[in-house]
Formats: structure tokens, sequence, C-alpha cells
């Protein structure tokens, strides 16, 4: 059946189950694929069993983001952060000198 070959961060669909998953982890040695679902979950399968299954290659989903919690909106993500070394210049800087463990006034 699946004639396809797994590919690490690759999108497939079983087409029996009707799911969409990415392949996360390929272990050829301990003889597993492992997978994740559009909804996070986390599946494995033997070689065996993929070469058993109906397989096609899809592209990712709009949003297979939602499972792993990253937003559109995060600056860290989308790759609009302001970087600058200013920011490493005083280790103290940032700290506020009331919130110090073990100081009182």
């Amino acid at each position: 059946m699946a004639k396809i070959m797994p590919q690490l961060n690759d999108w497939y669909q079983d087409v029996e189950e009707d799911a969409l998953f990415e392949v996360v982890a390929i272990d050829e040695e301990d003889d597993y694929i492992e997978i994740q679902y559009v909804n996070g979950e986390i599946g494995e399968f033997d070689f065996d069993i993929w070469e058993q299954m109906i397989i096609l290659k899809a592209q990712a989903p709009e949003d297979w983001r939602a499972p792993y919690e990253i937003a559109d909106g995060n600056p860290a993500n989308d790759g609009t952060a302001e970087f600058s070394m200013s920011n490493w210049d005083d280790p103290l800087a940032h700290v506020d000198p009331d919130a110090q463990l073990g100081v009182e006034d």
C-alpha cells in the first residue's frame, strides 16, 4: 500500500482514517516512525504498519501551529523581534533593587 517513504518534517494524510499528520522522528534502528497529528496528539508506527497504510503526501494545514500554541502575533516567532546588543550591555540594568531576595529597607 504505502509506497511513500516517510520523510522527517513532511506532512501526510492517512486516507483510511482521514487524518493529517507530520513525521517528527524516524528511527530505522528501532524500527519506528513517530508522528504528530494536527490536534497535537503523538502517534507511532513501525515500518511494517506504515507499508500497509494508504498514505498520501499532504500540505501542512494553515493552522498547523495550533497544537504548539504558537500565535501569529508572537514577535519571537515571526522574525520581527528587534535584537540589540544594548540589551546585553549591563546585566543589572533591568533588575529592580526592591525585588532582590533578602534585602529589606
